[in-house]
């Protein structure tokens, strides 16, 4: 009989979040959120800006501590699996001038098993370039980070999370502001991943995007507005409640208002080092 350790090893990276909270100053950036994430989906966590988007990132990969709910990953506290979850930042929160070279990026995605002052094996050099290959990296691997462009700048962070080898892969924003090879390059991914039985959460402000590419959907405004397949969370009830009148629908597409506020959950949070 296999001994409990092991079964738990071999279960599948659920992600279940019950009655979470969390927020800056004393006040929710999101307020009693409950899902559960079935293994190996690709879930768009979707709203408007200030809705808890990077919030509900930064609670699932410890940067924030969440004030009230629990998250489990194997039916376990998050913190026994957290070297599982690669998290993806949006590109503006990070210190590009910070002196480091794109193989020194994505070669922390390693971090996590070896420790900051661990000694890389020749597994761990394989995986990181390996990354670098399938990013289309391997010519920039020397450069300094902030010497390239926001889509190539993307493409360093998803070869970090792939060198990381996640049971779940946490994307903020990640086709914002990049040219329309990195996206196509992004959406490769995801179908790789798929293959792979990587759960990957995506937040992006693109509902024609998340409904195309996505198996299921979160429509978050602070609080759960809606959570399913594209079909069931992206009705004309559940978008008004999201974005109010700021949503219009034209046959079959969404567009949002551009009057919509600045992402008030960003303002909490300065630059950080890559």
């Amino acid at each position: 009989m296999s001994k409990p350790a092991d079964r738990e090893l071999r279960d599948p990276a659920r992600l279940e979040l019950k009655h979470v909270s969390a927020g800056y100053n004393g006040q929710d950036a999101i307020s009693n959120v409950s899902i559960q994430i079935p293994h190996g989906s690709q879930v768009a966590i979707v709203g408007p800006n200030g809705a808890g988007k990077s919030t509900l990132f930064k609670v699932l990969v410890g940067l924030l501590p969440a004030r009230k709910g629990s998250i489990r990953i194997h039916a376990k506290p998050i913190s026994r699996h957290r070297d599982c979850v690669a998290y993806i930042p949006q590109r503006e929160e990070v210190d590009w001038k910070f002196p480091v070279t794109v193989r020194d990026v994505v070669g922390m995605g390693r971090f996590t098993h070896t420790g900051i002052l661990g000694q890389t094996t020749a597994e761990d050099s394989r995986l990181v370039e390996d990354s670098l290959r399938k990013m289309g990296l391997t010519e920039l691997a020397e450069m300094p980070v902030g010497d390239l462009s926001g889509g190539q700048q993307q493409r360093i962070f998803l070869a970090r999370a792939l060198a990381q080898e996640p049971h779940i892969l946490l994307m903020d924003e990640p086709f914002t502001g990049v040219d329309a090879a990195t996206t196509a390059t992004t959406l490769a991914l995801l179908e790789d991943l798929r293959e792979s039985c990587v759960t990957v959460l995506v937040s992006t402000h693109d509902l024609n995007l998340a409904a195309r590419h996505f198996d299921l959907i979160v429509l978050l405004n602070k609080k759960l507005i809606a959570f399913g397949t594209p079909a069931v969370a992206l009705t004309p009830e559940t978008l008004k409640a999201a974005f109010g009148q700021r949503l219009v629908s034209m046959e079959g597409a969404f567009l949002v208002d551009d009057c919509c506020p600045p992402d008030e959950e960003h303002h909490h949070q300065g630059g950080s080092h890559v």
